[in-house]
């Protein structure tokens, strides 16, 4: 019994069988010589991509609609046959209250931050239950021999104050 596969393409689903006589090709639409691989189905566009475009439409739809109430006199609009839009007082209001929003939400965002921040004289900003201590190796190697490379650990925090506020040299 021969097992099918199918792989998936940006366009269509492709099926192919594990044959060896056939070579492997792909069947377009406008071909007309066989091939194993098979358009089995056509998919549509992606919900997400549906999402996208729809969302980027009613934008530009909104920000029109938007700059024609802040901008056209209320005359033209009233000939026009539109008699009931909110104030104009929410032209100004909108957009800065949008402003202060954002602005209030990334500063609450920052305070949070710096309240789940240990302090710096905290313990934990040095070690946790990650902290790896650095491996030993084999007493009897020599230093002329070819030593492993170290394992992955945390350097300790007296090399690291030596190499950065000492100016000698530190190994």
């Amino acid at each position: 019994m021969e097992e099918a596969h199918s792989v998936s393409s940006p366009r269509r689903v492709l099926s192919f069988s594990k044959r060896k006589k056939q070579k492997p090709g792909f069947q377009d639409t406008d071909s007309t010589r066989s091939s194993p691989f098979r358009a089995s189905e056509v998919h549509g566009p992606k919900p997400s991509e549906v999402y996208g475009f729809v969302g980027s439409i009613s934008t530009v739809v909104a920000t029109v609609i938007f700059l024609i109430w802040a901008y056209v006199p209320d005359k033209l609009l009233e000939s026009i046959g539109i008699h009931y839009y909110p104030s104009r007082y929410w032209v100004l209001a909108m957009p800065t209250y949008l402003m202060v929003t954002l602005m209030l939400a990334l500063a609450f965002y920052i305070g949070l931050n710096f309240i789940a921040t240990p302090p710096p004289t905290s313990l934990n900003t040095l070690f946790d239950e990650y902290s790896r201590e650095p491996g030993e190796f084999d007493a009897g190697m020599e230093e002329g021999e070819d030593r492993p490379i170290d394992p992955i650990s945390d350097i300790d925090i007296t090399r690291i104050n030596d190499l950065m506020f000492n100016s000698t040299d530190a190994k």
